[in-house]
């Protein structure tokens, strides 16, 4: 097998055990946002499985790229990842968002290999700015990556954290957007369109591109060739599946907040088994 076709299965494989335990975490705890862990899962599968330079034995070793959560809100899915990485033990995830649990159902801050508390949108990027400036000026060569909802860019301290970036040249962060075209209540087109969204990165004085974000090389490639313009912050924006995996999950809002009920899981497991 040559290397690209082994580093693909190599993330196929961390993206579905992804999919999988998020579901499982959410079925459990009947939460919500699955939808929204799962079109994320192949973007998450390439930076910790590759793209990211962390150590799970050492979550606060100083020279680490930081990533950050913006969309909150999909915490089992990030939660899954850093599990599957081996930052804590994946019986942590048994428990997910019950009382008592090491795992909020927000990202918290506290669990290892997450930095910040992240939910309240429009937050996360304005957070990655001053990680990014703080790494300039101390002449430290670690990256901030921020992953974005759709969203979130609806909101105007999303937009200020974006000319912020541009005029400090912060070329070490590095924003990735999961446009997946659908957010609380409705599309984005139907709530507030954000088309052109690549053209309004670089209006913001933003390196950006687009890629279709369940393609492993075309992620693995945009991810491992930042910055895109020396000088300049990087965008990336990766057009994704609200449901990802999942047949009858796959760009139905219901998912945005609806947990599966027991036979809902088992087509789903199936589904994802079936797929490897």
């Amino acid at each position: 097998m040559s290397r690209s076709k082994s580093t693909g299965a190599m993330y196929r494989r961390l993206a579905t055990q992804v999919r999988v335990s998020a579901l499982r975490m959410v079925h459990r705890a009947k939460s919500a946002h699955i939808g929204s862990s799962l079109s994320m899962a192949d973007l998450l599968a390439v930076l910790y499985g590759r793209a990211l330079r962390v150590d799970p034995a050492r979550p606060d070793w100083a020279e680490r790229d930081r990533f950050l959560l913006s969309k909150g809100h999909a915490s089992a899915g990030m939660y899954s990842v850093l599990a599957e990485r081996g930052f804590f033990p994946k019986e942590w995830l048994d428990d997910f968002y019950l009382d008592g649990s090491h795992l909020g159902g927000h990202v918290t801050y506290g669990v290892p290999g997450v930095e910040a508390s992240t939910g309240s949108l429009g937050h996360g990027l304005s957070i990655g700015c001053g990680m990014a400036l703080a790494g300039k000026r101390d002449k430290q060569s670690y990256r901030v990556f921020v992953l974005l909802s759709d969203g979130e860019c609806d909101e105007g301290s999303t937009w200020e954290a974006a000319l912020f970036a541009a005029h400090h040249g912060l070329d070490n962060l590095v924003a990735i957007v999961d446009y997946n075209k659908i957010q609380s209540f409705g599309t984005v087109k139907e709530v507030l369109d954000l088309d052109p969204l690549v053209g309004k990165w670089q209006a913001f004085g933003w390196a950006a591109r687009q890629i279709d974000g369940h393609d492993f090389e075309q992620i693995e490639s945009a991810l491992l060739g930042v910055p895109f313009e020396s000088g300049r912050p990087s965008c990336l924006v990766a057009h994704t599946v609200k449901g990802k995996g999942v047949s009858f999950m796959e760009n139905r809002l219901a998912w945005h907040y609806s947990p599966p009920s027991d036979e809902q899981l088992r087509q789903a497991l199936q589904e994802l088994e079936a797929s490897e």
